[in-house]
């Protein structure tokens, strides 16, 4: 245990506080069980990192350490944790929960016979909470962190602090509001990098080997994740590679499951639960055109990769400028709000407002009889009435 102490104190001492992601002041801490949830690569443990060290001035009654250290390979979690609560600690932060064996009950007899501790936890966002074996659904509070919205990358790179914007103050005041932040910065002197590779933080340790880094960080989610926590058989990922390879070389795109079926040679049903296995763990969204019921598996009716970074990634070499700003638009909205594919334009959002998405000259044409019905255009600094830069969707969180 003295060592975990010691591992504990050297990262505190060199986690950076330039910049902490707007979700950690939005989480109770207070609460007796927190999960955070999130794809590899987002940031999970740098925040867990910075909370301990921007609350806690004496780490005596505080303990971070992360699941995977060896440590855990012949030592048990409860006895760690019975000895930390003995000797007073009280604020235990758990990281990477997912790697350590039978974890949902662990983290259940914690809860329930140390009465006295305040326990976080990180995990995949393959995490189950509702439907693990011990159920954690009524104990944790559960969020979800996901990778860098525009505004969070122009405050790491430009050192520009913009607040969140809400969709309803977008909609109605996007005049003022572009105005505003373009008399600051110019938001297309970074926007076209923040597409390719600023969705990921890990852009902070060097640019030219960010790609790399992706597809190290797929791999992972592929090729441990999914046979850790979804019990995929290890001979069947390679054909859940081909299926994201044939959905990053046309997303987003609707896709024809008796095809796709054919060409990996699986069944209809089990690409289905595959396209929801690549959506739990933050690689694709599936779009449909009606809200979906709870735990049906339905064939989509369009497919993105999650972000821009991935088109860029798993995608053509020369990757469909329309494609991406689609994706860019789907990412961004979906963070908060419900969005729906729709046959009249590209987006229904809320099952109220309607998005059209494309270059500077996009005209109002298609849905101009539509109400609350929107233009969301590249290419321009300033919005007019309707017609709302797209760029500005990147303050929503």
């Amino acid at each position: 245990m003295e060592k975990l102490t010691e591992l504990f104190r050297k990262k505190i001492a060199s986690t950076n506080m330039d910049f902490i992601r707007n979700l950690e002041a939005q989480i109770n801490w207070k609460a007796r069980l927190i999960c955070i949830r999130g794809a590899r690569g987002t940031g999970k443990t740098t925040l867990m990192l910075q909370h301990i060290k921007k609350t806690f001035k004496n780490l005596e009654k505080v303990i971070y350490v992360s699941l995977d250290n060896l440590y855990f390979s012949d030592h048990s979690l409860l006895d760690f944790v019975d000895s930390f609560a003995k000797h007073g600690g009280r604020f235990l932060f758990l990281d990477e929960v997912h790697k350590y064996p039978d974890w949902s009950r662990t983290i259940k007899n914690i809860y329930d016979d140390y009465p006295e501790l305040h326990v976080a936890f990180t995990g995949s966002s393959l995490l189950e909470i509702l439907n693990a074996r011990s159920d954690l659904s009524r104990r944790a509070l559960v969020y979800n962190l996901q990778g860098l919205s525009f505004r969070e990358y122009l405050k790491l790179t430009a050192d520009a602090d913009f607040p969140i914007l809400t969709l309803d103050e977008i909609l109605k005041k996007n005049e003022k509001l572009s105005a505003d932040i373009v008399s600051k910065i110019k938001p297309f002197e970074f926007f076209d990098d923040y597409l390719k590779f600023g969705y990921y933080p890990y852009f902070l340790e060097g640019i030219d080997d960010y790609y790399t880094r992706l597809n190290e960080t797929v791999n992972m989610i592929l090729e441990v994740e999914l046979p850790l926590l979804r019990k995929v058989e290890v001979a069947y990922i390679g054909k859940i590679k081909k299926l994201l390879s044939a959905i990053g070389k046309s997303a987003p795109f609707i896709p024809n499951t008796t095809e796709l079926s054919s060409r990996i040679q699986i069944a209809r049903q089990t690409l289905l639960q595959y396209f929801q296995y690549l959506e739990e763990s933050k690689l694709i969204f599936q779009v449909f055109k009606k809200s979906r019921g709870l735990g049906n598996l339905e064939k989509p009716d369009k497919i993105f990769l999650e972000n821009t970074n991935l088109m860029y990634l798993l995608g053509d070499i020369e990757t469909n400028e329309g494609n991406v700003r689609e994706t860019f638009a789907f990412n961004q909205l979906s963070h908060s709000h419900e969005v729906l594919f729709s046959e009249k334009s590209d987006f229904f959002v809320d099952k109220k407002f309607t998005f059209e998405i494309g270059g500077k000259n996009k005209k109002r044409k298609q849905i101009q009889d539509i109400p609350n019905s929107y233009i969301l255009a590249d290419d321009i600094e300033f919005g007019t009435d309707r017609r709302i830069p797209l760029w500005l969707l990147g303050f929503l969180y």
